[in-house]
């Protein structure tokens, strides 16, 4: 399973929200001993920010490194590059 070195995230405020974004191999059943990974979002509507929390998790041939643009729908963009920590993105 190839996985995307670019992601992009749409944000819809109105409300405070989370999500949480779940990776694996996708070929095989490691992720029952535990190897995967999990990155938290979490949007605060009245600070108007996208929080990306540390990965948790780890697995063989994971990305360490990826990016991420977070879009809103009036096309207000922000990209950010990410390394595994957390990061805040003011929008």
């Amino acid at each position: 399973m190839k996985e995307a070195l670019d992601i992009e995230v749409r944000v819809y405020p109105g409300t405070d929200s989370t999500f949480t974004l779940y990776e694996d191999e996708g070929d095989n059943y490691n992720y029952e001993r535990g190897q995967y990974t999990t990155i938290a979002f979490r949007w605060s509507d009245k600070a108007r920010t996208l929080t990306i929390a540390a990965r948790k998790g780890q697995y063989p041939g994971m990305l360490t490194a990826r990016r991420f643009t977070v879009v809103l729908p009036d096309g207000t963009s922000k990209t950010v590059d990410y390394a595994g920590s957390e990061v805040t993105i003011k929008l």
